[in-house]
């Protein structure tokens, strides 16, 4: 059994990575700007110019990039190579406008699944392991990036994409499926799938990693419970470079950030200013070794907190918290900012599904807001207590902890619709 583990990255010291993270930088900043006329032009116009910057401590000297820059430099604004030179490309699924297309060059690639190689390791992967990679493949990141992680680790992958749910359990059962990939929400419908079929005892699984959208330690607890297994979480944007830019160990009390690829930082998502570890905001990442699109102080707008405390893995990466939410799919209800994230904690923690919809509207320039949720089998089952005294009960408990009046639906089990990507939790009618 092998196990792939960087120790000599994994656990440098802090002193040993900022060196790194200062050399890797300074060049980066030279070959964006030699390169890239519209990230030049962005410095030139704050007066910044690759001179200025030795270290990671002058790194709040460079200008942000949003998504809307990605937009605009759409679709080689941003290529940092020749043409010739990419061999790929990733992209977002362009449902709130243009889409936004990264480019890898071969190197890029490698050190992208070096990265996810990492995250598997770290839930326990080896060799010896087999891996069902059930996020999409083509132009989304989640499937070509496990896929190229459990490659490296030497592990039998069983590249499924998502969907078609009875072959990935007949896969899962006959390969003896020890590792399984996936959105947390597809994670849930297959648990769900497999109790109904009665596979419980034929399902190998020691571990799930787990991302491409926001989920709770409630969800991550019923998940373990139902699949028997480990849960961990991966995080990474295509913009970034795909899933691998952070992962969880054992411990679970956060996500080691790829520092030798990745410089992160927490900022005040209104004003921009930087904050200290250990401060929530919106975490920020500089690519310090990517050639084809190497984004310097790219804006996620995902809310979270780093934190440099001793890892008892004995990884020395500083970790980011599950994500607290995005500061663009925050929903202000009546003035009150609220998370899905903080929604579905209410809702698990009083013993329902993870399967649910926000859907808010404007009525006589009020907002309104409601949670669909579905009923768990025992609880539709069950008539002594009534649904009507359950929708109670849960419109007291999130008016009492959010601050927010909401009208509860509870629905029956399978009425919401199923997702086997990322999941629809929001419906916002004021912007249609």
């Amino acid at each position: 059994m092998e196990i792939y583990y960087q120790k000599n990255i994994e656990c440098m010291s802090r002193e040993d990575m900022t060196n790194l993270q200062s050399e890797r930088l300074v060049n980066q900043v030279n070959h964006v700007y030699k390169n890239v006329p519209y990230y030049k032009k962005l410095m030139d116009d704050i007066g910044v110019a690759p001179g200025d910057i030795s270290s990671v401590e002058d790194l709040h000297k460079l200008p942000y990039l949003t998504k809307d820059d990605l937009r605009l430099a759409y679709p080689y604004g941003l290529l940092a190579v020749p043409l010739e030179d990419a061999v790929r490309i990733q992209s977002t699924s362009g449902t709130t406008g243009t889409r936004v297309v990264a480019f890898y060059t071969q190197h890029d690639i490698d050190l992208w699944e070096d990265s996810c190689a990492r995250a598997i390791a770290a839930a326990g992967g080896t060799n010896s392991d087999v891996v069902q990679v059930a996020y999409g493949y083509g132009l989304f990141t989640g499937g070509p990036g496990l896929n190229g992680g459990s490659h490296k680790i030497g592990a039998l992958t069983l590249p499924m994409s998502s969907g078609n749910t009875e072959r990935q359990l007949q896969f899962m059962c006959d390969l003896e499926t020890t590792i399984l990939c996936c959105t947390p929400s597809y994670a849930e419908y297959l648990a769900e799938t497999i109790e109904e079929s009665g596979l419980r005892d034929k399902i190998k699984l020691k571990a799930g990693i787990f991302g491409a959208e926001a989920w709770s330690n409630e969800m991550r607890l019923r998940l373990e419970e139902k699949l028997g297994i480990k849960a961990y979480d991966i995080y990474g944007l295509t913009e970034i470079t795909g899933p691998g830019v952070s992962y969880e160990c054992s411990e679970q009390t956060g996500m080691h950030i790829n520092e030798d690829h990745f410089i992160a930082e927490i900022i005040d998502p209104n004003t921009g200013e930087v904050l200290p570890i250990g401060e929530k905001g919106e975490i920020v990442f500089t690519c310090i070794t990517k050639q084809a699109f190497p984004l310097l102080r790219y804006r996620t707008r995902d809310i979270c907190v780093l934190s440099d405390d001793e890892c008892s893995c004995g990884r020395t990466l500083i970790k980011m918290s599950k994500l607290m939410g995005r500061s663009d799919d925050m929903l202000i209800i009546k003035g009150v900012n609220v998370f899905p994230s903080q929604i579905e904690t209410v809702l698990i923690e009083y013993g329902l599904s993870a399967n649910y919809q926000l859907i808010v509207d404007r009525v006589n320039h009020s907002d309104t807001l409601e949670i669909r949720v579905e009923l768990t089998p025992d609880m539709f089952s069950d008539t002594v207590r009534g649904i009507e005294g359950r929708e109670r009960e849960l419109h007291d408990k999130i008016r009492n902890i959010l601050g927010i009046t909401a009208k509860v639906t509870l629905v029956a089990p399978k009425e919401i619709m199923r997702s086997e990507g990322k999941a629809v939790r929001v419906i916002d009618n004021r912007k249609i």
